[in-house]
């Protein structure tokens, strides 16, 4: 009967380290995924602080101002105050010019503008 006893007393010792091991095993794992999602939150995180702050940049008023009065000619762009528009999709486009140009406003006169 005292074998007995103690076979069963250790088959017990042994289940609950068996059982022990396996639950710290799990645990294990899920703190390695839960730190795993935490540092990707974080790289989550910093990405949109930058998105964020390029977007503040490349968004301001004065900076979109700078840029279309240093590429008016080339754009055609009208010159604009900041205070005319808020963001970038608001900026107006001016109307288009006509192809052609007066040369020489004399010549056109030049019978001293009678018909």
């Amino acid at each position: 009967m005292r074998s007995l006893v103690h076979v069963l007393t250790a088959l017990a010792v042994i289940g609950l380290a068996f059982w022990a091991y396996r639950e710290n095993y799990r645990t294990q794992e899920a703190l390695a995924r839960a730190d795993t999602l935490q540092s990707d939150i974080a790289t989550a995180r910093q990405r949109l602080r930058m998105l964020n702050a390029e977007w503040a940049y490349l968004n301001r008023p004065d900076r979109l101002a700078a840029l279309v009065e240093m590429n008016y000619d080339r754009l055609g762009l009208m010159p604009l105050q900041p205070h005319q528009f808020g963001r970038i999709d608001q900026v107006a486009y001016p109307q288009t010019k006509p192809d052609f140009t007066i040369t020489n406003p004399v010549d056109v006169m030049s019978d001293g503008g009678r018909p």
